[in-house]
């Protein structure tokens, strides 16, 4: 099982980013799949998670509104576009199998500042 993050940068607040997680070693259809962050000194946290068929079947608080997860199991990527980006934002964002969860990538790194 390989997952591997990108997309992340720096942005200004306001700014916007597409991360992608392209998954390999499963049938990534079969799963649903969930989009995590990570800031410097908390505990990783649930941003939001689709169901294989595509469904949004999570979402925190602090991103409703401004975030949209979807996928494609063509292409065996999850996507997370990211709006209206706020410095709190900033964090390590990964992607996880929600059957699976002990498989984690390397995340890519937000950082949303002026």
């Amino acid at each position: 099982v390989q997952l591997v993050e990108s997309g992340g940068g720096l942005v200004q607040p306001g700014g916007s980013l597409r991360l992608s997680c392209v998954a390999s070693g499963f049938t990534f259809s079969g799963y649903d799949m969930s989009w995590y962050r990570q800031a410097p000194g908390k505990e990783r946290e649930l941003v939001a998670g689709i169901s294989r068929l595509g469904r949004t079947i999570n979402e925190a608080d602090s991103v409703k509104g401004r975030f949209t997860i979807s996928r494609d199991n063509a292409k065996n990527t999850v996507y997370l576009q990211m709006n209206s980006l706020k410095p709190e934002d900033t964090a390590v964002y990964y992607c996880n199998i929600d059957a699976a969860p002990e498989y984690w990538g390397q995340g890519t790194q937000v950082t949303v500042s002026s």
